[in-house]
């Protein structure tokens, strides 16, 4: 349980100018600190974060109104300190290895791709034994245009002295757990800044927990809460002992706190450039998610694996998530098109319906599907999936993530695979919202025989993630590849957000993460509703990451195979 004789959080105007003066002094300490301290603090988190495990996913199942004894369960275990435990445990790997060899070790060589770009494995991690946790995946970081193995590290890994201190405000995500932590924690560890992290009234239960699983970084100045509502967070933003900010949100927040709440002040202020804020902003918003399906010959079992993929995309977390896939494009002639949809409703059908716990979910429902009759009971709502979706018809499925349990269909005419993926490209990147990221469905023997044309793919896609046969949320969980949108966005069309967050191995000039994987896993992916051993697989993972070992991954890999 919780130490609640940690300090109180910041909840007025006083205690937050306290807590500022208290982080101004952490902060000045952060620039100095050698690499074997900060080491130290990472590694004392661990089990900080590990002593909140029960607690954690007690109030967050409590608050979404899920069993926490069910594999529902998983989601908030994987979700939340599994991931944060995650990354904690690479970040001081990374640490250890510039302490004893200069430079983080990555999981392979870079190469160069067949478009010259310089490719760097992310994953899988040896010492994580990620082989065996993320079975027949692989990701890599595709360099930006003219970068090489010679600029690979960020210069920021051992900070000097000279650097300014500085205190970052951090308004935090309210509907995945760890990402209000591990924005904090890049703050931190990555930019040597000194955090004042708000937390979003929809998850702000989560404030004890924190206190107590980050309470090395509280007792050394470097980390103090804020609970409230609007009025806190125009009290942060608009404090001049903040230094810079962060938010993981809507493009519509970013708007608000960058260029005003009313519309033609921000307007007005966009025209003449004179944003409200001065000072640095950094975002990671949303995402009209794309999943295009390349046409060609899958078998029954490859077509039943992606549409089942597709769905455990939609129902996570209720759908309350910017990787939760919104838009499946598909090729209009594709004679497998009706029967993977089919499947894809079958998948959607068979899991309960969820408790729509974020705010505004009934009213973005009734704007995404133009239902005013649906049933609910009990604050819950249908999965629902629009098929033939047309943006002359619906532009607001296209141009607006919807942000609940709504996904929608788009056909193009194309026939042939290269045709299609061609203008499959340029549509998500001209027709659809957002730049976070995008998976491609691709039958094997097209990858095999047009690599070349899968690489142009991958290039000319404007996304920070782009995923093969896989869903996004897995990079996000991977904690290794920098995670936010594409490079090139700007404060006055942020798109999916400025720059980025995790980054484990302190990698510079990344452009874009590619994840790749099999159509159809050996096991059934743990994300699945469908598995039924889902929470232990997820409470196994959070037992390994606390202190990996081999014998550890027995009762993982068990559970998985009863899944």
């Amino acid at each position: 349980m919780p130490d609640m004789s940690v300090a109180r959080p910041v909840t007025g105007s006083q205690e937050m100018n306290a807590a500022v003066a208290q982080l101004t002094t952490g902060a000045q300490r952060l620039v100095e600190l050698p690499l074997g301290k900060r080491r130290d603090l990472v590694e004392a988190c661990i089990l900080g974060v590990a002593r909140n495990a029960r607690a954690w996913v007690e109030a967050a199942c409590q608050a979404k109104h899920i069993a926490s004894d069910s594999a529902l369960a998983a989601e908030e275990i994987l979700g939340g300190h599994a991931s944060l435990l995650r990354y904690l445990r690479l970040l001081a790997g990374t640490f250890r290895d510039v302490e004893r060899q200069g430079n983080p070790s990555l999981p392979g060589r870079p190469r160069k791709n067949t478009l010259g770009r310089t490719c760097v494995p992310v994953l899988p991690v040896a010492t994580l034994h990620d082989r065996m946790v993320f079975m027949g995946l692989r990701a890599e970081a595709w360099l930006q245009p003219g970068a090489d193995e010679s600029s690979l590290f960020a210069s920021c890994l051992q900070p000097t002295n000279k650097q300014a201190h500085q205190i970052a405000g951090v308004l935090g995500a309210g509907n995945v757990s760890t990402i209000p932590a591990t924005d904090t924690l890049y703050k931190i560890f990555h930019e040597h800044q000194a955090v004042l992290l708000k937390l979003n009234p929809v998850n702000d239960y989560l404030d004890p927990i924190f206190r107590d699983a980050l309470k090395p970084l509280v007792d050394a100045d470097l980390l103090r809460i804020v609970c409230g509502g609007r009025d806190i967070g125009e009290a942060l933003v608009q404090h001049p002992g903040i230094d810079t900010l962060h938010l993981t949100g809507s493009h519509l927040t970013h708007d608000a706190i960058v260029w005003g709440a009313d519309e033609s002040e921000r307007a007005r202020r966009k025209l003449e450039n004179q944003p409200l804020v001065a000072k640095p902003v950094t975002s990671e918003l949303g995402n009209v998610t794309p999943w295009i399906i390349v046409p060609g010959d899958y078998s029954s079992k490859q077509l039943a694996a992606q549409a089942e993929h597709v769905a455990a995309s939609i129902v996570n977390n209720g759908s309350f998530n910017c990787v939760a896939t919104k838009m499946i494009v598909t090729a209009r002639n594709w004679p497998q098109r009706d029967e993977f949809l089919n499947l894809l409703d079958k998948y959607l059908k068979a899991v309960p319906p969820r408790f729509a716990y974020y705010p505004g979910a009934c009213e973005r429902f009734v704007r995404a599907t133009g239902q005013t009759n649906y049933e609910t009971r009990d604050g819950k709502l249908p999965w629902t999936l629009i098929r033939d979706a047309r943006p002359d018809d619906s532009p607001h499925l296209f141009a607006e993530e919807s942000f609940v349990c709504v996904c929608a269909e788009t056909a193009l005419d194309e026939a042939s695979p290269e045709a299609f993926l061609e203008h499959a490209v340029d549509f998500v990147n001209e027709q659809l919202f957002g730049t976070l990221c995008a998976t491609l469905t691709v039958p094997d023997r097209f990858q095999k025989t047009h690599a070349p044309t899968m690489e142009r793919a991958i290039e000319r896609l404007r996304y920070g993630s782009v995923c093969i046969n896989q869903w996004s949320g897995v990079v996000y969980g991977l904690m290794t590849p920098p995670w936010g949108g594409a490079p090139g966005s700007s404060l006055a069309d942020p798109q999916s957000g400025i720059g980025s967050v995790h980054n484990t191995f302190f990698l510079d000039h990344v452009e874009k993460t590619v994840l790749a994987g099999p159509l159809r896993s050996l096991m059934k992916p743990v994300w699945f509703a469908s598995h039924r051993t889902a929470h232990r697989v997820a409470w196994n993972l959070v037992d390994f990451y606390q202190k990996p070992s081999l014998s550890k991954l027995i009762p993982l890999s068990l559970n998985a195979l009863r899944g």
